[in-house]
């Protein structure tokens, strides 16, 4: 399953007073994120992807993601479990005018689908022997 969230910041929102987009999610394990920056974004459109009070996109503190036409993608391997299935874009600009949309989009599937078999599954597997 791919999330697609996007936003046009204005003028309005500061890093001090981001909009905020409450992302919920399905339980199962990210395993692709992606940011999509328009053209005339600048390096001046930012986000920052929280997971409760902890930042976890970009991974180090007190930095933001940004871009002018510019897709950022990686994967990563992130459980969300149920109850633990919101994060949160925080999104700013320090243009005045000519704001452009900003795209995030996060790949999520269910654990067993991305690691079938339990560590101690995969090691009796391995032995050859039965479960």
């Amino acid at each position: 399953m791919f999330y697609v969230f996007s936003y046009t910041p204005d003028g309005t929102e500061t890093e001090d007073a981001p909009h905020i987009i409450d992302m919920h999610l399905t339980a199962g394990v990210i395993h692709q994120v992606d940011f999509l920056f328009q053209e005339g974004a600048a390096h001046e459109e930012f986000i920052k992807i929280m997971h409760g009070n902890n930042q976890l996109w970009p991974t180090n503190r007190d930095e933001k993601i940004r871009g002018d036409a510019t897709i950022i993608s990686f994967r990563d391997y992130i459980e969300v479990n149920p109850g633990g299935d919101r994060l949160q874009a925080h999104i700013w600009t320090t243009l005045t005018l000519g704001w452009v949309e900003v795209i995030i989009q996060i790949g999520i599937l269910p654990k067993d689908i991305l690691q079938p078999l339990s560590f101690d599954a995969l090691m009796q597997a391995i032995a050859g022997s039965p479960r």
